[in-house]
């Protein structure tokens, strides 16, 4: 991949690969990778990532996609070093001058695509500094390349469509590169609330959702280098972050429809397994889901890593069939095999456990008190902060310290509802049901018990989960009326601070499903702007922000209907 005698004399070999020779072998690892053949990929990508910045960009995404999978420090730490060679390469082949918008067409075709490498080093590195270190510093110094990141796509994404931008036999990929960039930014600084860009120094940038997304559907669907990025963004997008910092909706037609084409060319790929088994459990369709997380597993053993997502969505699955043994089982298996949240690992096994009749066996032998004691001894700090469901789950567990602990009402449902799993069921009737039945139980059994510190947050947290129940039912009166119940109890709550904006923003989407407009706006303000420092903030702001975006596409709908 030289680019001559001037700019690159070290580079300068008969035996140095082309631009196109490069473009073509990491397609052929990339889809080696995406058929499970992982070990085999990368040993091809490693073997020219000293003079190929493809191969080496390509290498060092594939050990970040591990460490992220991992969580191991070793993992994280080797990842980073491989992808700052890779942005050195990639810096080789740079053209000296720093500002591309300054450009007037003298960039060669080999220049231009080590623009796009390097800026996706650059975005990438970032995402490893704020997995692996723990200050102030290092959050600011991977604030300044995702800036640096973000103005390179800028430039490159107005020089490609000028008249003096050279199209050379890799320009497909080199457009892939920009449409996986510039959406991404556009998609991820959409979702923001302007809370967070602000203190993320994002000031001044605005991220067009719509135009993202149609740039990514763009490099997903063109089979370039970064259709797989561009498509793994996507599937995340519509099938993860729409439902845990949405308003629970998600988009299954666009999900199928990339799966779709994604599922004939790698029908065993474990990775397309395991987003066809969410979209089934988008639908309902909770058997097929297990089927096809199932399926996952057994697709390949080389990575465990891909196990561990299906494990986690396997113990969901369970937990909305209210199979709380199942539940218990993969939570345990994460336990011991995952390390990304050992803490909610362990909340989730004492939880399922605490669901079961108290006659009942425990598994190996197990206690629900003795792995609620467990948790605070897990926690972890992730760029100097506890994860927010970790913080939660301590929070939660903290009762049981006492030596006559008072059990948790239903503290499965209650992190189901924190992961939005109740629109998951929202097509299952039966399943709905089932969750009524137990919530029914449960107060019962608070009713039936002395009265304690935590009676009123416990009867809160079922009001809060009979709302939402009552809401998949299509029963909005009986809904409006328990969210009510919450809402009115503000005072007195003693512990669970999040349920009051939580039961605000359920209130408000329940308003915008009626067309009460104004007062689902009052409401949101409310919750935005007067609680501060309850669990889950942050994805409660998320909520509250796609909820007002909701607001603000219905208002352009209507405009457009009524000239």
């Amino acid at each position: 991949m030289s680019n001559g005698k001037d700019d690159h004399p070290a580079q300068n070999n008969s035996s140095q690969m082309t631009l196109e020779e490069s473009l073509e072998e990491c397609m052929e690892a990339l889809d080696l990778f995406l058929n499970n053949h992982f070990n085999e990929s990368l040993e091809r990508l490693q073997s020219k990532v000293g003079e190929s910045m493809y191969h080496a960009l390509i290498y060092a995404t594939i050990l970040e996609m591990q460490a992220m999978m991992t969580f191991q420090h070793e993992d994280i730490c080797n990842a980073g070093a491989t992808m700052k060679s890779a942005q050195d390469l990639c810096q080789r082949f740079r053209r000296k001058s720093p500002n591309l918008g300054k450009l007037t067409g003298e960039l060669t075709e080999e220049q231009l695509h080590a623009e796009v490498c390097f800026a996706e080093c650059q975005l990438q590195r970032a995402a490893l500094t704020f997995l692996q270190d723990e200050n102030m510093v290092s959050f600011i110094k991977g604030g300044i390349k995702v800036r640096n990141s973000y103005l390179i796509y800028k430039d490159l994404h107005s020089y490609v469509k000028s008249q003096t931008c050279l199209k050379g036999s890799g320009h497909n990929h080199l457009e892939g590169g920009i449409s996986f960039g510039v959406g991404a930014f556009n998609l991820t600084l959409s979702l923001f609330p302007p809370r967070i860009l602000k203190v993320l120094e994002f000031a001044g940038f605005s991220g067009d959702k719509d135009y993202g997304l149609s740039l990514l559907d763009d490099g997903a669907t063109a089979m370039n280098l970064r259709s797989m990025l561009c498509v793994l963004l996507l599937l995340c997008y519509y099938t993860f972050l729409t439902f845990i910092l949405g308003t629970g909706e998600g988009h299954v037609v666009e999900a199928e429809r990339l799966l779709k084409i994604f599922r004939v060319r790698y029908p065993r790929g474990a990775i397309f397994l395991f987003f066809a088994g969410r979209v089934e459990e988008m639908k309902g369709n909770i058997d097929e889901a297990v089927a096809l997380f199932e399926d996952g597993c057994k697709a390949q053993q080389a990575w465990k890593q891909f196990h561990h997502m299906c494990y986690w969505e396997l113990m969901w699955c369970f937990t909305y069939k209210r199979a709380w043994k199942m539940a218990y089982f993969y939570a345990d298996l994460l336990s011991k095999e995952s390390r990304w949240s050992k803490a909610m690992y362990i909340y989730m096994k004492a939880a399922c456990l605490s669901m079961l009749p108290k006659e009942e066996e425990r598994p190996f032998g197990e206690n629900e008190v003795d792995l609620f004691r467990q948790v605070p001894g897990f926690k972890q700090k992730i760029a100097g902060k506890s994860p927010p469901t970790e913080k939660f789950a301590i929070h939660k567990a903290r009762r049981y310290k006492a030596n006559c602990p008072v059990r948790l009402a239903v503290p499965v449902l209650e992190m189901m509802y924190m992961w939005n799993g109740f629109s998951m069921i929202k097509k299952r009737p039966e399943l709905t049901e089932g969750m009524i039945q137990t919530l029914v139980e449960a107060e019962r059994t608070l009713l039936e018990s002395p009265e304690n510190e935590y009676s009123l947050d416990d009867r809160c947290v079922i009001h809060l989960l009979k709302g939402m129940c009552l809401k998949n039912q299509g029963l909005l009166q009986g809904a409006e009326e328990y969210f009510h119940k919450v809402c009115s109890s503000e005072k007195k709550l003693r512990f669970d601070h999040y349920l009051i904006p939580n039961s605000m923003v359920e209130l408000s989407l329940l308003y915008i499903e009626q067309g009460r407009r104004d007062e689902a706006i009052k409401l949101l303000h409310k919750a935005k702007n007067n609680y501060k420092e309850y669990s889950m903030e942050s994805r409660t702001q998320f909520r509250i922000h796609a909820a007002m975006a909701k607001l603000k596409a219905g208002s352009v709908d209507a405009d457009r209907t009524h000239p």
